[in-house]
């Protein structure tokens, strides 16, 4: 059985999930600012881009043979378009403003030439800012197998971890820290950490850091560093006064710009309308029963809303774990890996899976509970309908 289109909107499966647009009801929803129109689209033909440089290979780059070797390890043979392009303006020793869109490589592009700079001069020490944990956790593991023999040191500073384990870490003196804004600079302020000898500074996602509110943050983490310094900021996206923003704290930067993909390019997108009587959990439990959604990540509008939900789902052929705020770091970090893995089924979330999770495969997006702005719409949106393969997002109305 699968669930097919109405003519005026909506989904409907069996006949039965359909309803006319005077009838949809709201549960436990705060106000939205989103026009109902923006939530129903066609994905294009999921046809992927390719997004590498088939002529030319990582060996040709003026990096270290050990980093050649583990790029060869990791399974990379040729750099992504972001890659080939950032790569060697950074090996120069230029300012970079890097766009381009989730899965095109950025991490490498940045990470490839930095470790390769603190391999071959040992004074210098670099600072990688992300705006979740969750991404600064996939830095660090992108950094270990990027940097194996090479005796190069990390050390990741964020909340929800033992502060006192950081702080240790920190005297070991490591070459590259990788951290989040607030932990940063609460670890700075009490002097655990100098940043004025930090003469390199990677601020990835951008966008998703202006957006977050750590605008001020930012600006005193990149003034308090080394007065010369190298300056790489990358985002998937970039509006006018986030560059300008950036082009404040960059020295005459070069800008490398990829295609950007559409928001909801790969994505077919519709909503479900409530008839008389029905309820959302029971119409997103028959929902979950088809075949099609495969991974599938819900969203709730709070976290008791996510374990509620997430509680009320469980049965037997279904594996289902709640991911929000509320729950301690590792226990974040367990269901991600699980869910990444396919043990779980469906993973309910709050808003904070929209802007850090970076998970494959993921078949279906259901929006239970009405983001509040369409940019949170499109961030949840996000995370299905990635590498060209088609994703398909449905929102309760």
């Amino acid at each position: 059985m699968g669930y097919n289109h109405t003519n005026n909107g909506g989904y409907r499966q069996n006949n039965r999930f359909s309803s006319s647009r005077n009838r949809g009801r709201r549960y436990n929803q705060k106000p939205s600012t989103i026009n109902i129109n923006q939530l129903i689209a066609k994905a294009v033909d999921a046809k992927p881009e390719n997004i590498f440089v088939d002529d030319y290979e990582y060996s040709q780059f003026d990096i270290s043979d050990i980093l050649k070797k583990n790029i060869y390890n990791v399974g990379y043979s040729n750099p992504t378009k972001i890659q080939y392009q950032s790569i060697p303006k950074i090996i120069e020793g230029r300012d970079i403003l890097g766009i381009a869109s989730t899965g095109s490589g950025k991490t490498a592009a940045f990470l490839i030439p930095m470790i390769d700079k603190l391999l071959k001069d040992s004074d210098n020490k670099c600072l990688i800012v992300e705006p979740t944990r969750e991404l600064a956790m996939q830095i660090q593991d992108e950094f270990k197998k990027l940097s194996s023999g090479t005796g190069l040191k990390s050390v990741l500073i964020m909340g929800g971890n033992s502060m006192q384990t950081q702080i240790t870490m920190l005297k070991r003196d490591p070459e590259f820290v990788i951290c989040t804004p607030g932990r940063l600079k609460d670890i700075s302020q009490r002097g655990y950490i100098n940043l004025s000898i930090i003469n390199n500074v990677i601020l990835d996602e951008v966008d998703r850091m202006l957006d977050m509110g750590f605008v001020d943050d930012i600006k005193h983490i990149v003034n308090s560093l080394d007065s010369v310094r190298q300056s790489l900021f990358f985002s998937a996206t970039m509006d006018r006064k986030s560059e300008e923003i950036a082009n404040t704290l960059l020295t005459d930067p070069v800008k490398v710009e990829v295609e950007r993909q559409e928001a909801g390019k790969f994505v077919d997108q519709d909503i479900i309308r409530l008839e008389k009587g029905q309820s959302k959990l029971d119409v997103l439990t028959e929902l979950l029963k088809q075949e099609e959604l495969e991974k599938v990540l819900v969203f709730t509008s709070t976290k008791w809303e996510a374990d509620k939900l997430c509680k009320a789902l469980e049965r037997d052929d279904l594996y289902v774990e709640s991911l929000h705020g509320g729950k301690r770091q590792n226990q974040r970090s367990r269901i991600i890996e699980k869910f990444k893995s396919g043990k779980i089924d469906v993973l309910v979330a709050t808003d904070v899976a929209s802007r850090g999770l970076d998970v494959n495969n993921i078949s279906h997006v259901i929006n239970y509970d009405m983001p509040q702005t369409y940019e949170d719409y499109t961030h949840r949106i996000g995370r299905t309908g990635r590498a060209g393969k088609k994703g398909f997002a449905l929102t309760f109305v």
